[in-house]
């Protein structure tokens, strides 16, 4: 009998998602049949976190992936909690056993780290400053890769207290003297190597640009977390102003593939994925088009 898997994603503003295709494929690759469901609060009037999660486990899902904005929020539902999500205070995948039992884990700090080193490489973060903004739960996670990467951190949200924190969190695992709380990140952009940008600030349905594109300069890199769309209006400007970029969709595919290692304990093929990813991103943009 073919192995059947229901797997999914709660969050806000995820219609555009392409998870479901990444899943879906790579369950296809094993030779099962797997569904992956897009659980919008957007969509559902009504219906929360925790009604969703426990709706999931009702229904028998293998688990779920979490998004913006409740990869800090769902911890106190869980069962449990890996070392490592605890560490960064942010979940994004939770494994559901038979029984119904939660477990929750971070595969955005792996998905980030993988991607950056595929893309730009270890020498862009080692010993190096970076601007980072935003200290959510994808910042969170980014933090703690470019600290494992070997960078030193000027971290700013407006959100301070979120911000103080997540540096709180960074000096507790790695020490004293890798991180700053800039009050003007205006003021440090010049000094740094490069830029990232894990605030939602970009993503379709949230207009607008996380730092003024002008403060960038060639010997930047620039990153983003964001993969709807593939290249925010700020990586384009950045572009434009010469820097190296990197979009969002490295860690989209990465952080896939650990979750599906935790769904289902099997081995994803990565090159497989990115042709996925990029099959799936080129029909969602035709979709777009024809519709707008």
């Amino acid at each position: 009998m073919t192995a059947r898997r229901l797997v999914g994603l709660i969050g806000a503003n995820i219609g555009q998602s392409l998870s479901p295709a990444l899943h879906e494929d790579a369950f296809a690759a094993h030779g099962m049949v797997g569904h992956y469901h897009l659980m919008d609060v957007d969509a559902l009037p009504g219906r929360g976190l925790p009604d969703l999660l426990a709706a999931a486990c009702t229904a028998g899902f293998a688990g779920v992936n979490i998004t913006h904005p409740f990869k800090e929020a769902v911890i106190p539902l869980l069962d449990r909690v890996s070392p490592e999500a605890a560490e960064i205070g942010a979940v994004n995948t939770v494994v559901i056993d038979a029984a119904g039992r939660t477990a929750g884990h971070n595969t955005d700090r792996s998905g980030f780290r993988r991607a950056f080193l595929e893309a730009l490489g270890a020498d862009c973060a080692r010993g190096r400053p970076v601007l980072l903004l935003g200290a959510g739960g994808a910042g969170r996670a980014v933090a703690f890769a470019l600290m494992d990467l070997g960078a030193t951190i000027h971290l700013h949200d407006r959100d301070t207290a979120r911000a103080d924190a997540l540096a709180a969190a960074l000096v507790r695992r790695f020490g004293d003297g890798r991180c700053d709380r800039p009050a003007d990140p205006a003021a440090v952009a010049a000094s740094v190597a490069g830029i990232v940008n894990a605030t939602p600030i970009g993503m379709q349905g949230h207009p607008g640009m996380p730092i003024a594109p002008q403060l960038v300069e060639p010997h930047h890199f620039v990153a983003d977390v964001i993969y709807t769309p593939l290249e925010t209006a700020f990586l384009a400007a950045a572009r434009r102003r010469g820097a190296r970029t990197m979009g969002g969709a490295g860690m989209c595919i990465h952080q896939a593939a650990d979750a599906f290692r935790l769904f289902t304990g099997l081995e994803p093929d990565i090159g497989r994925m990115h042709r996925t990813f990029t099959a799936a991103a080129a029909q969602r943009e035709r979709v777009l088009a024809a519709a707008g």
